[in-house]
């Protein structure tokens, strides 16, 4: 895990480890010439499920003892970043945050991993055709805009987050749901959505 120090006597960030003993450390600023000490938090191996849409992986994180852990905050493993979506302490107790020594199991989803967002494009008759696409955490939709998933192209009417329903403004994918909106296949589509078809088809 990588420390971040600040000087306590000029706020810097040019701080260097001049004496390494187990989680003692003596500390010296460069802009300064300020030397202090500071000791490590113990670290806990806390077990972490990390979620992948339908796959899910066993995975550890170490975590400071003492501190607390909540869902929604995001951890750092050897090779993912996960947001973390359950806490379970013992005897199956779900919670909503907790001290880290507490903790049995941690449940996350990758941020790693693209978003898969639900796509419900209402067409002629009552009739509607869903889809899965695969696209960019950080990627943004708008209402109002016109998309093209599937060889059908429409408009986008609803956003639904994890939180609310959009009927205007737009939001990033981390935080999408679906996507709502009926077929207008005349119209030119600003962006083309790949189909998401299944963890076993993708690079990951």
């Amino acid at each position: 895990m990588e420390e971040y120090f600040i000087c306590p006597e000029c706020g810097s960030d040019d701080v260097e480890v001049i004496k390494e003993r187990g989680r003692e450390l003596t500390l010296r600023c460069g802009e300064c010439g300020n030397v202090w000490h500071v000791t490590l938090p113990k670290l806990v191996k806390v077990p972490l499920i990390v979620s992948k849409h339908e796959r899910s992986f066993k995975s550890e994180v170490e975590l400071p003892e003492g501190e607390e852990i909540k869902v929604g905050d995001i951890v750092e493993t050897e090779n993912d970043e996960v947001r973390i979506t359950g806490i379970e302490l013992d005897e199956n107790k779900r919670v909503n945050k907790a001290k880290v020594e507490e903790v049995r199991t941690l449940w996350g989803e990758s941020l790693t991993y693209p978003k898969i967002i639900k796509v419900s494009i209402y067409l002629p008759k009552g009739v509607t055709q869903a889809f899965r696409v695969k696209v960019p955490r950080d990627e943004e939709f708008v209402v109002g805009e016109v998309l093209e998933v599937g060889g059908y192209t429409f408009r986008v009417e609803k956003i639904k987050t994890e939180t609310k329903m959009l009927r205007h403004g737009g939001a990033r994918a981390d935080k999408i749901v679906s996507i709502m909106g009926h077929s207008i296949p005349r119209a030119r589509a600003r962006r083309s959505l790949e189909i998401y078809r299944g963890y076993g088809r993708e690079s990951g």
